[in-house]
C-alpha cells in the first residue's frame, strides 16, 4: 500500500492514494485555506473508517446481522509543543477515545466482545498501539 503527497502551498499538500486525490489543509484559523481536512483530522479518520470496515469484514463472516456501526474518534494533543512553543510533552495525541454505537441482535456484553474482535483486527489501531516503526529517507 503507497501514498504520495505532494505540497501544493500554503499548508495544503494533496495525497494521490490509489484513483483518489485527498486533500489535505488547515484551517483558515490556522493559516490555510480549510480546503481539506488537517492531517490530525485525516489520522482520526482512518482510525474510525478502519474499524467501521473490520466490523462489517467480522460482520460478514460471522454472519452477523449488522444494522449499523457508528464510531466517532476524539484525541487530546498539546498545542504548544506542536507549534514549537515548548520542548516538553509530545507532538502527537496524549489519548485517544473512540465511543462505539453497535446495531446488532447482541447482548452488551456480546458487543464488547465483538468490538475487542474489530480493534484486534484494526491495522490502524495495531499500528497506534504498536508503535510502528517508521524509515526515512530524504533523497
Amino acid at each position: 500500500i503507497k501514498v504520495s503527497g505532494t505540497w501544493k502551498g500554503g499548508y495544503r499538500v494533496d495525497v494521490q492514494a490509489g484513483d483518489h486525490v485527498i486533500i489535505v489543509d488547515q484551517p483558515e484559523a490556522g493559516g490555510g485555506k480549510n480546503e481539506g481536512a488537517n492531517p490530525l483530522e485525516i489520522f482520526l479518520t482512518a482510525l474510525a473508517s478502519c474499524l467501521g470496515t473490520i466490523a462489517a469484514i467480522i460482520a460478514r463472516q460471522d454472519r452477523i446481522e449488522l444494522r449499523g456501526f457508528e464510531v466517532s474518534v476524539e484525541g487530546d494533543l498539546d498545542k504548544a509543543y506542536l507549534l514549537g512553543k515548548t520542548e516538553e510533552g509530545c507532538a502527537g495525541f496524549t489519548e485517544l477515545r473512540a465511543k462505539v454505537n453497535i446495531d446488532a441482535d447482541m447482548t452488551d456484553e456480546e458487543k464488547k466482545a465483538f468490538f475487542e474482535r474489530v480493534d484486534c483486527r484494526c491495522p490502524i489501531s495495531d499500528n497506534i498501539v504498536k508503535n510502528t516503526k517508521v524509515v526515512y529517507d530524504v533523497v
